[in-house]
This record gives C-alpha cells, sequence and structure tokens, in this order.
C-alpha cells in the first residue's frame, strides 16, 4: 500500500508516523520517505485494506492534523495534490501581525513602563503567532503525547507567561513557528529542485493508426511497435526509433546539456527529450515502464527512501535525545524546589529554557535536507544519485575503477582491417552473419560494414550461441562458424595468434579451420583524459578493467591517463580483481554500461551506469546513472557528494555544539530563553540555510 501525506513538512513527525504505523497489528513494514511525501506499507497476509487505511489515517491526523492521506497514484495525482495544498500566506500574515504586537507590547513594558498594556500586547502576539500549536499541544496531552514539540513548545512558553517573562514567552512562539515556516519552505523548495524532472511524465501521445489517424492516448496504453508522432515543441513521451528525417533535440532536462542534440534517421531517440525541429515520426522501442522517463521518474522518486548512515543516525538519536533533555528539564526544576521547600520562578526558569531546547528539528530536518539537496543538484548536471548511502560512499571512495568499452571510449568501432585481404569479403560476410543477433558494439561494427558492402545478407535464419565474455557460436549453411576472441578459438582448439595491433581483434573459423581476423578499432571519448586527470586531483587511484586485448586496452590506458589497467579479463574476472582492490582501498567506485558489467557494479561500493547507451540491466544494478554517458560527469558527482557530505559533519557537529552548550549555559543559569530560543529555532535556520547550499553545483564548462 502506498499513501501519499499530502502536507507533510515535519521529518520528525514523518518518523513519529512511520514509527506508529509499523507498530500496528496488521502491518509487516512500514518505509517513509519524507521527501516524495510517501509512506509505504507492508500489509500482514489477511489484514483488511480499508480498515488499515483508515486506521493509518487516523494516526496521520493525530500526529499532524493537517496533514491528509490519499492513495499514491504516482505522478499526476501527487502534482494534483500538491496543487491544492494551501499557500503559505496565511502563516506570513500571522507572523507579521505577531511580530508587531510583540514590538509595541515590549515598547509598553520597556519605555511606557505599562505593564498591564504590556501583557494584552504581548498575550495578543502570542495567541496569533501560536494559537494553533496551543490546540495541538492540549490535544496531544489528552493523548498521552506529552513529549510531542507541540506540547513543549506551549508548555516553555506558557511557563515564560507564568514567571512573568511577558516578552521572552511571547518571543518563544513566534521565533517558533518563523522557524517552522522557514523549514517548510525549505523542504518545499527543496523538493521542487528536482521537480521539473516529474514534468517528464508525458500527459499523452499521438499514436497513428494503420490507416493514418492520429488519436491521442494515454502513454501506458502505447506497445511497443507502435508509431507515435512528436509535434515541433512537445515532449517525447516513449522511447523509439527514429522513422523521419534527421532532427534536432533539447535533452537538457535528462543530461543537463544546454546544446541541442541531432538525432538521425534510425537512431533510437528517448523519451522526454523536447523536439526541436520538424515532424518526428517514431516506431515505440519500450513500452511506458520501461522507458527512459519512467526509469528516471522511479529512481527520483526512490532516491530519498535509501538513507545514509548520518540520516540513520539522527533518526534513532532524536529518538533517545528530546526524553532525556525534558527528564533533565524536570529534575532541573523539581531537585531545587526539593531542596528549597517551596515554589521558585527563578528555579523553574532554567527548565523553561530546557524545553526550548528539547526540539531536535535542527538536525532531523537539515540532514535529510542536505542529502536531498545533493541528489537535486546532481539531477541538474544529468546525473542520477539513488539515495544519500551513494552519496556516503562517494564521500569515502579513494578508487575509481573503468570498464572501456562504452565508458572511457566512445563505444562506436569501425572495421580497419580484415585480415587475409584477398578472402575479406567472406570473412566480413561471415562474421555478420554469425553475430546478427548479437548487440555488442563490435559485432553491430561489423554488420553495419557488410551490410554498407553487400547490402541486405541476413534473408535466412541462423541458429545462433552466444558465449559470454568470448563471442559467438553459429551455425551457417551446416557448418559450425566461430567468431570472437582467441579464447573462444582456444575452447574449440583452432590454433591463431594475435596481431601485435591496437583494437579489437575477431578471430573467425568455420568448422574447426581458421580463417583470419577483423580489427575493429575503438575512439576514446574527448572528455576522458579530462575526467581521469579531475579524479586523480580529488586523490583517486584509477584503474581500468576490460575483456579486450592487452595491446587495445594499453593504449586507451595511456591516453586516458589510467594508473594501472587489466585486460583479457572475463565477466566474473572482473568481479574478482574488484574484490582484490578492495582490500587495499577505503571504497571503490565502477563505472561500466554493459550487461556483463552488472555484477561489477554490484559488487562496488558505489556503481555508475552510463545510462545514454548503457543496457538496462547496468541500470537497474548501478547506484547513480550518467544519463549523456560523459565520464566527466563522474568527477561532477564526486565534487558533489563531498560538498554534501562536509554539509552534513557542518549541520551535525553545529547543532549539537550548540544545544550543548545552551543546556549546560542554562543549567547553571546563565544562558536565558533567549539563547534557547536561538539554539532552537536559530540553529535550525542556519542549518536549513546551510543544507539548501548542496543543491547549488553549477558544472564549470571545461
Amino acid at each position: 500500500m502506498d499513501l501519499l501525506l499530502n502536507g507533510l513538512d515535519c521529518a520528525h513527525c514523518a518518523e513519529k508516523i512511520r514509527c506508529e504505523v509499523e507498530n500496528l497489528p496488521d502491518v509487516e513494514r512500514a518505509e517513509m520517505n519524507f521527501m516524495a511525501k510517501k509512506l509505504t506499507v507492508t500489509e500482514k497476509n489477511g489484514a483488511d485494506p480499508e480498515a488499515l487505511f483508515e486506521r493509518i489515517g487516523k494516526i496521520v491526523s493525530e500526529i499532524e492534523p493537517d496533514v491528509s492521506v490519499t492513495e499514491f497514484g504516482k505522478y499526476l495525482e501527487k502534482k494534483e495534490a500538491d496543487e491544492e495544498e494551501p499557500d503559505g500566506k496565511v502563516m506570513i500574515i500571522r507572523i507579521i501581525l505577531s511580530a508587531i504586537l510583540a514590538a509595541v507590547g515590549i515598547v509598553a513594558e520597556h519605555i511606557i513602563g505599562n505593564e498591564a498594556a504590556a501583557l494584552v500586547l504581548l498575550l495578543a502576539a502570542y495567541l496569533t503567532a501560536g494559537y494553533d500549536v496551543l490546540l495541538l499541544a492540549v490535544k496531544n496531552l489528552f493523548r498521552g503525547k506529552m513529549l510531542d514539540e507541540h506540547f513543549l513548545m506551549a508548555l516553555a512558553s506558557a511557563g515564560a507567561f507564568a514567571v512573568g517573562e511577558y516578552a521572552e514567552g511571547a518571543a518563544v512562539m513566534l521565533l517558533y513557528q518563523i522557524g517552522e515556516y522557514f523549514q517548510d519552505y525549505a523542504v518545499e523548495k527543496s523538493r521542487k529542485s528536482i521537480a521539473g524532472l516529474m514534468e517528464l511524465r508525458p500527459d499523452s501521445a499521438s499514436v497513428r493508426s494503420a490507416d493514418g489517424k492520429i488519436r491521442r492516448v494515454s502513454p501506458e496504453n502505447v506497445k511497443a511497435g507502435d508509431v507515435i508522432v512528436v509535434a515541433p515543441g512537445e515532449r517525447v513521451p516513449l522511447d523509439g526509433v527514429l522513422l523521419s528525417d534527421d532532427c534536432s533535440a533539447d535533452t537538457s532536462a535528462l543530461t543537463g546539456e544546454s546544446v541541442p542534440r541531432t538525432f538521425r534517421r534510425g537512431e533510437e531517440v528517448m523519451s522526454g527529450v523536447i523536439n526541436l525541429s520538424a515532424v518526428m515520426e517514431l516506431e515505440v522501442s519500450r513500452e511506458y515502464g520501461q522507458s527512459t522517463v519512467a526509469r528516471i521518474l522511479e529512481m527520483v522518486e526512490n532516491a530519498s527512501a535509501r538513507k545514509a548512515p548520518a540520516e540513520s543516525f539522527i533518526t534513532k538519536f532524536a529518538k533517545f535525545y528530546t526524553p532525556c533533555v525534558v527528564a533533565a528539564a524536570v529534575l532541573l526544576a523539581v531537585i531545587p524546589m526539593i531542596i528549597d521547600g517551596g515554589f521558585s520562578s527563578e528555579r523553574l526558569y532554567p527548565a523553561l529554557s530546557f524545553l526550548v531546547v528539547s526540539c531536535p528539528c535542527a538536525l532531523v530536518i537539515s540532514v535529510p535536507l542536505s542529502y536531498f539537496g545533493g541528489i537535486g543538484g546532481a539531477s541538474k548536471n544529468g546525473i542520477l544519485i539513488k539515495g544519500g548511502s551513494v552519496i556516503d560512499a562517494l564521500c569515502k571512495a579513494d578508487t575509481v575503477v573503468f570498464d572501456k568499452t562504452g565508458t572511457l571510449t566512445e563505444g562506436v568501432f569501425e572495421v580497419t582491417e580484415i585480415f587475409p585481404a584477398e578472402n575479406a569479403d567472406r570473412i566480413l560476410t561471415l562474421c555478420a552473419k554469425a553475430e546478427r543477433y548479437s548487440t555488442h558494439p563490435a559485432a553491430l561494427s561489423v554488420k553495419r560494414k557488410a551490410e554498407e558492402s553487400f547490402g541486405d545478407i541476413f534473408s535466412d535464419e541462423i541458429s545462433s550461441e552466444e558465449l559470454s565474455g568470448m563471442g559467438v557460436k553459429a551455425e551457417i549453411d551446416g557448418k559450425t562458424v566461430l567468431a570472437g576472441n582467441k579464447r573462444l578459438m582456444d575452447k574449440f582448439g583452432v590454433s591463431c595468434e594475435n596481431p601485435e595491433k591496437a583494437g579489437t581483434v575477431i578471430h573467425l573459423s568455420e568448422d574447426g579451420k581458421y580463417l583470419g581476423y577483423i580489427l575493429i578499432s575503438d575512439r576514446i571519448k574527448p572528455r576522458s583524459a579530462e575526467a581521469v586527470k579531475r579524479l586523480k586531483q580529488l586523490g583517486m587511484k584509477t584503474v581500468m578493467l576490460t575483456g579486450d586485448r592487452e595491446a587495445a586496452a594499453r593504449e586507451i590506458g595511456e591516453k586516458a591517463g589510467i594508473d594501472k589497467v587489466y585486460s583479457g579479463l572475463m565477466p566474473d574476472q572482473k568481479a574478482s580483481i574488484l574484490e582484490e582492490i578492495q582490500k587495499d582501498a577505503k571504497g571503490v567506485i565502477f563505472a561500466g554500461d554493459g550487461i556483463n558489467d552488472a555484477p561489477v557494479l554490484m559488487a562496488a561500493d558505489a556503481g555508475f551506469a552510463m545510462g545514454g547507451i548503457g543496457s538496462d540491466a547496468a541500470i537497474e544494478a548501478a547506484d547513480a546513472v550518467i544519463m549523456d554517458d560523459d565520464p566527466m560527469k563522474i568527477a561532477h558527482a564526486m565534487d558533489i557528494s563531498a560538498k554534501t557530505g562536509r554539509i552534513v559533519k557542518q549541520n551535525i557537529v553545529f547543532a549539537l555544539a550548540v544545544k550543548l552548550a545552551v543546556l549546560i549555559l542554562a543549567a547553571v543559569g546563565i544562558a536565558n530563553m533567549w539563547a534557547a530560543v536561538f539554539a532552537d529555532v536559530g540553529v535550525s535556520m542556519l542549518a536549513v540555510l546551510n543544507a539548501m547550499r548542496a543543491g547549488r553545483y553549477k558544472a564549470a564548462r571545461q
């Protein structure tokens, strides 16, 4: 059961809701995604969904009366619900009016000397700012929730009035509401920082039917193979192969790249890009659920659910911190009164200050807000990070391991030599037929070259088997054809030698007889060397793992500036070497793009999938996705993570240090309630301001 908690803006309350829901007898597990305002509830067998929904609604209304609970209908319903939320204008008016009344009251008390007028004005300011807090405090008292922040804040501020500190009582409530409003604003701003990605979701698609008519349908109802039409200025709703002439598209929402990209006829166009030229015709290659847009939205939605250790620590810390501080406040008030033998407002005052400091909001909201800001800043630069735990892993890493093909190189292969030359046509044709069903970039280049030279050569059905990390075995015209690397030839007892040339070699044999080889060359990406250089500046060691031959691997490694190169590896060998590297490293990042990289991506402390041409398996296994395949984005992700990590530590240390200092000073009678207000509201506001910096990252154009 996925529920949308519309209006949820308190991280501390969100955790309390999650805990109470998880303790329900019919609930197996409850997970709260605060930034998405989503509560995911796993019911036990036999649970009544309607009854459970009603009980959850009751829990939410008790903790946060202004929060409504609805079924989480993904993105359209979420957007509509957000639009129904009341804005903060009423609260702003209340704060301003309360501030004016408080200012006049202070003047009446300290300058005019009229205490009666001051009491009336300051009480009016107090009630204007905090009447809702007082009502909630009374309700929580009857519910037995005396450690609720509303009750504690009401008790502290009312206590200040009781001991004659009218100005401080009004100020506590006023500043508390200012802090709450500011936190709500910061949370919504951070949510909206990546809300632009939600606009990627298409409302409809224009499908061309067999009779040429165009009808508008929901993207979920479009099937693979359907032809869709995209007008200039429209967003492409589904992934598809371009059938019409070359066109230009704005890919900035996906890649962070402002320069339009040109798509060629026959090339796949990603959903989410905006058509900038003539009408596009696309043959849908994936249904909506598997499209680029759907995967991006799912990753964004679930990003804040993967909590970093710091977030989990703060959540646990808050559960103990507030009760301990409240207990200390009670002891601070009661023990001196027992010793003195009677009530004393002077003895009560430090205890009230303790209650003001007891709210853990500065930590509870600023830490997840920092991580979410970092995730949002990364998304604006075409980097999708799947959670705060990934940011922590990137902060700790000291080694980056690269795959070669499609990661450091463009993955665009060209046939540069066929040996022996006198038998080139037959070798090329036979190899292309054997590789007919392969999607490896090298195989695609062979098929492309064969089609350019001989036209359609795939009229007959061919039976083939792909042997991972080696090549293919095919049956062509009743003969067994092998096409692959030297390991494949060795496996089947075919004698051959690798030429001492840079590039990928595809050896070919027929019924055990060696026919020759095709040499294919790949180009290094323009920014690979720059990316490696930047990573080294950040103190990273760099390693490259590839199944390619030593000569080709060494050439690319030298051009990119890689510290250490491992070549001729099978997929399982890559994982083994990664484990060896991890033994001597603080943390290892792996970047790859192919389906063979999925096990290594999962084994690494953090994995980057080069998403633009990456396989679905690699993207699913990875912790972060680079949308435009630019390796420089890995360095950008490291920069963003380092900045976010620093901000998280700053907020934790600053908030704890200030609160601890004020608690000690209040206990010995030095700090007054103004200092306590700063330790709560002031620290919260500063921590939130600092947290918002995490989302401000603009990659410099090199």
